[in-house]
């Protein structure tokens, strides 16, 4: 028998039975003891557009009863590696997104203060903000990997600076973001002003646009950015609107001409033998693909996240 905690196989219980946890995990109340940990944060005030990413992660959990202990691809063995958990849902204010802020800050912070890796079911993508105070409280200035159909760092949205639109912008003014090692990968879509993403630019980002990655394999790409991120800390925030509304409708904010399913595992896989010390998976909004098919991805990158962290095991 492992040590480590196991997902609920399909042969012991029927995958439309069991625990609703990500993969069927074994819970726990905090994260002590754990490598790294699932958690989810069911919030969607931020939200500017249509709502509902406050049910993604109840989705997402259900959707990730699909998915099996071994990544066959990279041969990655997450579970013979790590102690893994589900340790629930942030507690957020429903009613109150200042307060949020504050929330998320101080849960995140007790989660890193047991060295645990968290791993973030969203949720509106207001999140990253303070979760990644608490990060940099922990690790520094950090790298960042942000999949998104948007850059995420409008000034303000509706005379208001906490909004799933300015997550970014806010980080980078109050130092969490390590600039020469931020890159966004699939900005697109129309805009307000033809310099809407050089304010990203101008800051030390790296952006690369959608149309950049059209027709080809990212591989290449993350190679460079590989190099760009050294051996510092460095965090994911991958929101599934990243993803063209032809695999993924399931979001608030759709754009056309995204990336495609096996990019987005192409980039989450690029990490492979990085600092990597947390990540997210965003804006899934359950009531817009009844399918449940956007949170099976979201749940699929998740997963991969989990592959990529340091210290598992890569099998022969």
């Amino acid at each position: 028998m492992s040590d480590f905690n196991q997902p609920l196989g399909g042969n012991e219980m029927p995958r439309f039975g069991g625990p609703a946890t990500m993969m069927r995990l074994p819970t726990q109340d905090a994260a002590a003891g754990l490598d790294a940990a699932f958690i989810g944060v069911p919030m969607d005030i931020g939200t500017s557009n249509r709502p509902g990413t406050r049910l993604g992660p109840r989705q997402i959990r259900d959707e990730s009863r699909m998915l099996r202990p071994y990544n066959m691809a990279t041969r990655a063995a997450p579970f013979d590696s790590l102690q893994v958990a589900d340790i629930g849902d942030v507690p957020i204010n429903t009613f109150n997104l200042p307060k949020n802020l504050d929330i998320i800050t101080r849960y995140y912070d007790e989660v890193l203060s047991h060295g645990c890796v968290p791993l973030t079911l969203g949720g509106d993508h207001t999140l990253t903000w303070p979760l990644l105070r608490a990060i940099a409280r922990k690790h520094g200035p950090v790298g960042l990997i942000h999949i998104d159909a948007h850059a995420d760092v409008n000034e303000q949205m509706f005379g208001e600076e906490m909004a799933h639109g300015c997550p970014f912008r806010r980080a980078q003014e109050e130092g969490l973001l390590d600039s020469r090692r931020v890159v966004q990968i699939g900005l697109r879509g129309t805009g307000y002003a033809a310099d809407d993403f050089d304010w990203c630019r101008d800051q030390g980002f790296r952006v690369v646009t959608a149309e950049q990655c059209w027709y080809k394999s990212l591989a290449p790409l993350m190679a460079e950015v590989r190099e760009q991120m050294g051996d510092a800390p460095v965090y994911i925030s991958f929101d599934i609107d990243g993803l063209d509304p032809s695999v993924a409708p399931g979001t608030g904010t759709v754009e056309m001409g995204g990336l495609t399913a096996q990019q987005g595992l192409e980039i989450v896989r690029g990490a492979w033998g990085l600092n990597v010390v947390g990540g997210d998976l965003v804006e899934v909004a359950p009531p817009y693909d009844p399918s449940g098919n956007t949170a099976l991805m979201g749940a699929t990158l998740l997963y991969e996240m989990l592959c990529v962290l340091p210290g598992v095991k890569r099998r022969d």
